[in-house]
């Protein structure tokens, strides 16, 4: 028998899971399938949009929603339709790269801290506390203006106020399992550590991780936003959904809505769904769910 012929029943078995668990919740089936729309629009939105989202056109600023132009155009005539389908790729990748890296990092530490304890897990203790003693918003804008308000700088300051909560989870969640008895069986079969640590505790903390991945990675964006709002985040003319919203709000009491509701409509959709998806990823990755 192959490594192959071993590994197919399980992906067979992976993958009749994931569809016991979306039939099992049709919200969670709904949430999978805005997120797969996010995803086409993420990545073929350039190739799909109707016009250049950086062509101006003086002559047909301002004007309201129509079939020619779908969400209307802003006050330098570019399309806002085909701005906020480009909008979706880096709003996205901002999500998703500083969530990745808040919880790469805050599994590590906070794993090492809950399984080992003594003097790094109270090192590590006291650097959360520090974190979290600030709002942590404002701690976003800290380091994106001391940094620069680059891509990349938005993306590790994201990062670096969503890490304590993958840290604090995971110490909590290994600090409980350490001592179980499954543990200790694998411990006594010859398992380093590091082994146990990683095949038999880990999995077990993944589940309250993944509704804690689905809201950060709607906070991340909003995160992001509000920082391109305020003029700390991505710079004009590159199409944001923040920067949208910015801008639209100078135009709202002149009668200009679409400007700010139609990019704010992303936001909600995409916040919103990444919301929902917590439950169906937490009981896709859950040992105790599967059938």
């Amino acid at each position: 028998m192959t490594v192959a012929d071993v590994a197919r029943p399980q992906r067979q078995s992976t993958l009749s899971h994931i569809a016991y668990v979306l039939k099992d919740n049709p919200v969670t089936m709904v949430a999978f399938a805005i997120f797969a729309l996010i995803l086409f629009v993420a990545f073929f939105g350039a190739a799909i949009a109707p016009y250049d989202p950086l062509a101006s056109n003086a002559a047909r600023a301002l004007e309201a929603p129509s079939w020619d132009h779908w969400f209307g155009t802003d006050n330098l005539g570019r399309d806002v339709f085909s701005r906020v389908l480009v909008a979706t790729r880096l709003d996205l990748t901002i999500s998703v790269a500083a969530v990745a890296l808040s919880f790469i990092g805050g599994s590590v530490l906070g794993a090492a801290a809950g399984y080992w304890g003594g003097w790094l897990d109270a090192c590590l203790s006291r650097v959360l506390d520090t974190i979290m003693a600030f709002p942590l918003f404002v701690l976003a804008m800290g380091i994106v203006a001391a940094m620069g308000n680059t891509v990349e700088n938005i993306i590790y300051a994201t990062a670096v106020i969503n890490l304590p909560f993958y840290a604090r989870l995971v110490r909590a969640e290994v600090n409980i399992r350490r001592n179980a008895g499954f543990a200790q069986a694998a411990k006594l079969s010859g398992n380093s550590d590091v082994r146990v640590l990683a095949l038999h505790i880990f999995p077990n903390a993944l589940p309250p991780m993944m509704v804690q991945i689905s809201l950060n990675l709607g906070w991340a964006i909003l995160n992001a936003a509000g920082l391109s709002f305020i003029g700390l985040g991505v710079r004009p003319p590159t199409p944001e959904w923040g920067i949208m919203v910015a801008e639209g709000a100078n135009f709202i009491v002149s009668g200009e809505w679409w400007l700010a509701f139609f990019p704010g409509m992303a936001l909600v959709v995409a916040v919103f769904t990444f919301n929902l998806l917590g439950d169906g990823l937490r009981d896709m990755v859950d040992p105790r769910r599967r059938t």
